[in-house]
């Protein structure tokens, strides 16, 4: 098959220009676009289709396009499973044959029982675009309360299934958001979280954009409208507050969270659902640190923390004296970063981060040290789910070439089994990862996770694909990917750097990277690829950068910030204008990581410093660039993307293709059918395959 041609000349849709201008502190800024924030207007959607035309008569232009598409298929089409769960005598877990748009969720009498569905969304539309965002499954395993979102939205509707017989109750729960459900121990009722109902006359799109203020936790009983709901807890004096609830496994305790938009500090308290009437305790009032109960055996609770410990810690605390002045540290905080912490068969599970790779140690629940969980591989662990008095758990393995195995761990003997391994249609040994660390501009050293093929040849012209996120306490760690594999087998190096701003290294490596120190993020990808180049994996022609959602912005701004340091930049559903960001759906609540543009004079100039949408210099010559974004985002708003395409295509100096792909009946990616998450790498790989002039054959 020959290699792809340059992209031509291409003409973009007219996207006219307003006389909008906003003040900032005495700075006028200039809006031209700010008409696209009306997403559902006809000017707007005629931009929209204008656009996805041009989009497709490029990518369906490319020779190889059909052969991408037919080996991710391949390469995608094989069983996968999540770890079980046990509640009562039943194991829920999710399966997928391999080319289903959604997993199964299914459950067995036992451990070796036979399979039973519990829910099939693949039933609930023709395109797979509903999705099951949420279950939570009664203790005794007889009732499932599940949560249907519909193309990607954040919002959701709650239902409640029978699991023996699969027939739903006649319970229906709405205008949820950003929920969980929480079952008392008998099963008659769960709490969950939501917003009050938008008024009668908003319209589709209001609701898509409106802000979401003053988050609440619900109590529904079974067997009543959802109109006699209580309202167990919110905050009115203070809009800007998340909520969440959560039963403790012996159904005595009501946990109660309260979190300043995205910060992943927050306030503790507890409430003993034994005594109707009984205040709440405050474990912890201030939300200076990160407090996430593991597990308690009466009044003796055990919390994972990061007070006074930024890497974390567990601490056990006596909920008759729950001052900290009674607080006992039962694991102290170690060099490396404690991610998670269960408590399986009196034994706390601590899955750490060893520089963005999972190390798991095992200890009393005194705090004594027993032994590391020997791992099979340098990767990422997770799951370690169940009870208190549970005599077994499962976890999943995983790094860049062993997709997703389970394994069951026997906690009387330690001894780990394989319990379920997918069958592979690649050779695992024919790749190989290494982790290398670089030096940031200002000298701090990253650890950045290096993929290919064995043999590589260090000559420069690789085609390489940097990926990054940077941002909200997020880790990046190893996990397979058909879709990297794919890139692998085409020829192509894979780089995923542990970005400051994430939380790899803790909470002191997530603060270096928010509001007036974002640059640093920026900085750190900008180093990661000039060591790729210094090292000979690729050059600037070759490199192509990619980030979602925060990554969004992440590959935007350096894009933007050193426009001939790269070959080709896919922002996906990114963050672009961060001016407006907190003005649209949940957006307010990412000041925590970005700062307020609207409230603090020193933030807004941090912000305009590198905002995308504003920082486009006309004359530039930008590198290739494809957009992509959802007409159902309701996460980042879609006109992020929508202003920043238009704006990128007018400052464009050369013929560097400027393009925007706006999928149809999708959000910001959660729940997203497989048949358009393959669509998406296809066309992705479509376009890295034309402008980055790559070579390779495909079968």
């Amino acid at each position: 098959m020959k290699p792809s041609d340059t992209a031509p000349e291409l003409s973009y849709p007219k996207a006219h220009t307003v006389d909008q201008v906003d003040d900032y502190f005495g700075t006028t800024v200039r809006d031209p676009y700010r008409w696209m924030e009306d997403v559902d207007a006809p000017e707007v959607k005629e931009w929209i289709d204008d656009e996805n035309r041009l989009t497709r008569s490029v990518l369906d232009s490319v020779p190889e396009r059909g052969a991408i598409e037919r080996r991710l298929m391949e390469l995608i089409n094989f069983e996968r499973y999540s770890a079980p769960v046990r509640r009562g005598t039943r194991y829920f877990y999710s399966h997928n044959t391999g080319l289903q748009n959604q997993n199964l969720l299914q459950w067995t009498e036992g451990l070796n029982g036979a399979p039973q569905v519990l829910l099939d969304p693949n039933t609930m539309s023709a395109d797979g675009t509903v999705a099951v965002s949420g279950l939570s499954v009664s203790d005794d395993g007889r009732l499932a309360a599940y949560s249907i979102a519909d193309a990607g939205s954040d919002w959701v509707k709650w239902y409640v299934r029978d699991v023996a017989t699969g027939d739903d109750l006649p319970d229906v729960v709405s205008w949820s958001k950003f929920s969980s459900a929480s079952w008392l121990k008998d099963g008659s009722g769960f709490f969950y979280e939501g917003y009050d109902a938008p008024g009668a006359n908003a319209s589709d799109a209001d609701a898509l954009k409106a802000i979401n203020y003053f988050h609440k936790i619900f109590f529904h009983k079974l067997g009543t409208p959802q109109s006699e709901d209580t309202l167990i807890f919110d905050r009115p004096d203070d809009k800007e507050i998340n909520v969440g609830a959560a039963v403790t496994d012996d159904g005595r305790y009501l946990l109660i969270y309260q979190t300043r938009g995205s910060s992943p500090d927050n306030q503790l308290s507890i409430k003993d659902l034994e005594q109707p009437d009984a205040p709440l305790i405050a474990i912890a009032d201030q939300d200076d640190a990160i407090y996430s109960p593991i597990d308690n055996d009466g009044t003796r609770l055990w919390v994972h923390t990061t007070l006074d410990a930024p890497n974390g810690r567990v601490v056990e605390i006596d909920l008759a004296q729950p001052a900290r002045e009674h607080w006992k540290t039962i694991i102290p905080q170690t060099a490396n970063h404690l991610d998670s912490v269960s408590m399986i068969d009196d034994t706390l599970i601590a899955n750490y981060l060893a520089d963005a790779h999972s190390v798991v140690e095992l200890y009393t629940r005194e705090g004594e040290h027993v032994q590391q969980l020997e791992l099979p591989g340098i990767g990422t662990a997770a799951g370690f789910a169940g009870q208190r008095t549970d005599t077994e758990t499962f976890f999943v393995f995983t790094n860049f070439t062993t997709p997703a195995t389970i394994y069951r761990l026997d906690m009387k003997t330690l001894r780990t089994t394989l319990y379920r391994q997918p069958r592979l249609k690649f050779d695992p040994a024919a790749y190989e990862t290494t982790q290398v660390f670089y030096a940031s501009k200002d000298g701090t050293r990253v650890p950045m996770f290096v993929s290919h093929q064995k043999g590589l040849a260090l000559n420069g012209e690789n085609p390489t694909l940097l990926y990054g996120y940077g941002g909200f306490n997020v880790s990046l760690q190893p996990e397979f990917s058909s879709a990297n594999l794919l890139w692998m087998e085409m020829g192509g190096v894979y780089a995923q750097p542990s970005l400051r701003g994430g939380g790899e290294y803790g909470e002191a490596w997530h603060e270096a990277g928010t509001r007036l120190n974002k640059q640093n993020v920026f900085d750190d990808f900008i180093a990661a690829a000039e060591w790729l180049i210094a090292n000979r994996y690729t050059s600037s022609p070759k490199l192509a950068i990619s980030g979602a959602s925060n990554g969004g912005l992440l590959v935007a701004a350096c894009e933007i910030q050193r426009p001939e340091l790269f070959g080709a930049a896919l922002p996906a559903v990114g963050v672009m204008d961060m001016l407006r960001f907190d003005k649209f759906t949940i957006g307010w609540a990412w000041k925590t990581d970005y700062g307020a543009p609207s409230e603090d004079e020193q933030e807004f100039r941090a912000l305009y410093r590198y905002s995308p949408l504003h920082n486009l210099k006309p004359g530039t010559e930008y590198p290739p660039t494809l957009i992509t974004t959802a007409d159902h985002d309701d996460r980042v708003f879609p006109a992020h993307s929508f202003k920043f395409a238009a704006a990128m295509q007018a400052a464009q100096a050369k013929s560097n293709p400027i393009l925007i792909r706006v999928e149809t009946r999708a959000g910001h990616g959660g729940g997203m059918p497989l048949a358009k998450r393959v669509e998406l790498v296809v066309d992705q790989y479509s376009f890295l395959r034309l402008v980055l002039k790559m070579n390779e054959a495909l079968a």
